[in-house]
């Protein structure tokens, strides 16, 4: 009995501290990525769909335990240039976990929270899709460098004024959550942000700091490189109906779309340029007035 009693007074703690281990797992979310990983050796995995069946198990296992865990995205191609840039071997255990240890600080991540991976791992993959967005676009904006004109940097003030407008539709919109897309068709691709603003008991508003981080930079490149582009704002509150606004990008500046012209870009496929039928219970509205004084303004000659 005694020897019992130590041994669980032994284990007892050392189980109460595997609890407190916050971890991270590096997940390959697709057939390609997984066939990359198997040309090393220590990647033991044989069959995809027996893999993520696999995470998913442990996964729950850490969860029942008390234990926090983040799912971040495995990318074999960046995973084998950071074992080139750090001189690690990357057919080894050791640098997948060191690698992935970075991923939780760096790459796109999420915390578990119980659901299915199928339901979590395209939230993930349009975690990466938005930070390779803003990555991309911050870079763009940096390399404008400063005004023929006047000096100012125009990437900073793109931003600030991005950060203008949105606060002036986000002001200026009915009461309710709302969604936000923007969209800039810059050379050689077209970026689109979204951002989410709900409304809080208190009357203030509920923003996600890297959505709203992210969208500030795709509407200021609009902004900064004169792109068309294009912002489109949807409300929604309880016992009216769902409101759809639009503006389009003008010089530094926001124009507002009309009714009509709302519905019509609602309701046409981008694509095939097919009529589509619009949504039930969704009023298609001219903005309220953003409040500026003037038309949109060009100040920058670049």
């Amino acid at each position: 009995m005694g020897d019992n009693m130590a041994h669980t007074d032994h284990h007892t703690p050392r189980r109460d501290l595997h609890r407190e281990i916050a971890g991270t797992i590096g997940l390959l979310t697709d057939e390609q990525d997984f066939r990359a990983m198997r040309r090393y050796r220590t990647f033991t995995f044989d069959d995809h769909t027996a893999y993520l069946q696999q995470i998913e198990e442990l996964l729950k296992t850490r969860a029942a335990e008390g234990g926090h865990t983040t799912v971040a995205l495995f990318d074999p191609e960046e995973y084998a240039a950071y074992c080139a840039d750090a001189g690690l071997d990357p057919d080894a255990t050791a640098s997948r976990t060191r690698y992935t240890a970075e991923l939780a600080a760096t790459g796109p991540h999420l915390p578990y929270d119980g659901r299915p991976l199928a339901e979590l791992v395209p939230d993930l993959v349009g975690e990466a899709i938005r930070q390779a967005t803003w990555e991309y676009a911050s870079v763009l904006l940096s390399r404008l460098g400063p005004c023929a004109s006047c000096g100012e940097d125009i990437g900073r003030a793109a931003f600030a004024r991005a950060a203008e407008l949105i606060a002036r539709v986000l002001d200026t919109a009915p009461p309710g959550d709302r969604h936000l897309v923007c969209s800039a068709s810059t050379t050689p691709e077209t970026l689109s942000a979204v951002l989410h603003a709900d409304d809080e008991s208190d009357g203030a508003v509920r923003l996600d700091e890297a959505e709203a981080l992210e969208f500030t930079t795709v509407l200021a490149l609009g902004i900064a490189t004169r792109s068309p582009g294009g912002l489109v704002m949807r409300t929604i509150a309880p016992g009216v109906p769902d409101r759809i606004y639009g503006w389009r990008l003008r010089g530094d500046g926001l124009e507002p779309l009309t009714a009509g012209e709302v519905f019509d870009a609602y309701c046409t496929d981008v694509e095939s340029g097919d009529l589509v039928a619009p949504e039930s219970g969704v009023d298609y509205c001219t903005p309220p007035d953003l409040g500026e004084d003037g038309p949109p303004t060009s100040p920058h000659t670049h």
